[in-house]
Formats: C-alpha cells, structure tokens, sequence
C-alpha cells in the first residue's frame, strides 16, 4: 500500500483518478478548494477508509507525508480559468512550487498533469513533445497556457537543481461522466444542448480539430507514467482527430436530437488544430487509447441525463 496525494482530486480527471488508486488498495488524500470541483464526484469514497478529502487550496502550502504525488489542481476550461486569471496563474506557479516542496521533503515522486495547450495554435502537426509550441504571452487564454508551461519549467527545475523525482504529461482533450455541466468545453456543451434540443453552438466555421480520449485511457496513461522511469514531458490523448462539425453531428446522432447547429464566432486565441502524437507514449509506456468515440460519448451522454 502506497499513499497518494491528488491536488484537484474532487475534479473530472482526479476524482476517476482518486477511484482507481482506491480500487488498487492504496491511501489516497484528496485535496481540493472545489472552485471547480465538486463534492458529488467524491462522495462515494468518503465512508472509504482509505480516502481521506481536505479542503485546501494549494498556493498555500502543504504539509503530509506522502509517496506519490498527483498534481492535477488547476481550472481547465476557458470560463473557469479566465474567470480570475491570476489566481489561475497563481495555481500552476505558487501552487506547483508548493508541491514541489513537499515532494523534495518527502522524497516523494510527483507527476505534473501539463496540457496540450503549451503548444498554444501549432505551426506543426500533430503535436509532438519536442515542439516549443506557438503561444500568444498576453493574451485572454495565457493564464493558463503560460501558467502550465511554467510549471513544466519548475518541474525540470526542480528535477535538475534539487533531484526531484518527476513526471510530466500533456493532456488533450479528455471526456466522460464527472465533467461538470458548466465547464463550456465542447463536449458537455454539444451533449447538453443535444439533450434539451436546443442549438448546438459552433464557434468559428467548425472545420477547427480536435482529439477527444476518454478518461479511464487517460487515467490508465498517467498511472503508467508515474509507474515509469521516464521523467517526459510526454502527450497522453487520442490521435483520431474530428473535426468540430463532424463532432456535432455525432452528438446530435447518438442523442436522436432535435438539435440545430448555429455558428458564433470564434474566440481570441483558440487552436484550429489539435492532435497529439503519441509515438513516444506507446514505446516508453506501452499506451494508447482503446475506448472507441461513440462507446465514451454514450457513457457520458448517460451521465449527462441526470442533469436535464
């Protein structure tokens, strides 16, 4: 039995997380201020003895003796992170070095959850980890894409300067059930829309791309990464890329939606392209996604009933 730290742990991502390092047989603590997450996708692990929730917002700083160390604390979607755009800088900067701490005290491994979004709208495709990316400094999206792409900086810092044992990953776009109704990503947007029969909103003219990998193989993917030897960074998603107007209609398909599809424009910043490749992914960790798109998006459909 190990004992594991999940920043973030009450979001999308870290509560599937929390519950497979549960059903392992390790200790896991949850840490989380729940300004997105939320106590629903955690509740059916509190009477777990082996689960431990701590309300707590990691630019202050920690204290535990812990093995492994999940860092996944940090609003994700647009409206979230640019909804107090400092404090999600705050997040990736202060609160990465506060974890860095405590695994330099601990002597603990402690994995990085980056984001594809370093590579900003990409000069090069797909996305491979040796590309710098293509990142606008000052603009309404950098909060969170120079915020994570600093906390890679520290990660290596760290690694270099203080022998840190680290990992870092690059997620794509990740869906399933847990994904909080009002995060404005594509996916709970089209599903949410297509189960009220309402126009599904498309911005831009819907030919922009993205890879959509479903959470049990993105969990699957960053426990073989802390479970490796090697430090990374390197890109965990799907490589079927889909263009958003084809996505539309699968949703509007698989719903039996009534559904119109309406066109908005597109916001400052946003990537016309998305897709990873995940070479290095599948030789050093023997990964790649095997959930098919339309058995993920019936899953989170089903998920996303309880909300209409």
């Amino acid at each position: 039995m190990k004992r594991f730290l999940v920043t973030g742990g009450a979001g999308f991502i870290g509560s599937h997380l929390c519950g497979r390092l549960l059903r392992e047989g390790h200790e896991v603590i949850c840490l989380d201020n729940f300004f997105t997450g939320s106590k629903q996708n955690i509740y059916k692990y509190l009477n777990n003895k082996n689960f431990e929730l701590v309300r707590h917002d990691i630019t202050k700083e920690y204290f535990a003796e812990v093995d492994y160390i999940y860092n996944l604390a940090c609003p994700a979607s647009p409206p979230h992170y640019q909804y107090n755009a400092i404090k999600t800088i705050k997040t990736s900067i202060l609160g990465t070095m506060n974890m860095l701490g405590l695994a330099k005290r601990c002597k603990a491994r402690i994995l990085q959850a980056s984001t594809s979004e370093i590579y900003g709208d990409p000069k090069i495709h797909p996305q491979t980890e040796d590309y710098w990316g293509n990142v606008n400094p000052i603009g309404i999206r950098s909060c969170y894409d120079e915020g994570k792409r600093c906390a890679e900086t520290l990660m290596m810092d760290y690694h270099r300067q203080n022998n840190v044992d680290i990992r870092i990953i690059r997620i794509f776009n990740t869906y399933g059930p847990n994904m909080a109704p009002n995060d404005g990503r594509v996916v709970s947007n089209f599903i949410l829309q297509a189960l009220k029969n309402e126009d599904i909103t498309i911005y831009g003219d819907g030919s922009q791309t993205r890879s959509f990998c479903y959470v049990d193989d993105l969990v699957d993917g960053m426990i073989k990464m802390m479970e490796s030897s090697f430090i990374g960074p390197i890109n965990l998603g799907n490589p079927s890329e889909r263009k958003i107007i084809d996505f539309a209609k699968l949703i509007i398909k698989l719903t039996r939606s009534k559904s119109k599809i309406v066109y908005k424009p597109l916001p400052a910043d946003d990537p016309t392209q998305r897709k990873p490749d995940i070479k290095l992914a599948k030789e050093k960790l023997d990964w790649e996604p095997k959930i098919d798109i339309k058995e993920g998006l019936i899953k989170t459909i089903e998920y996303f009933k309880e909300f209409i």
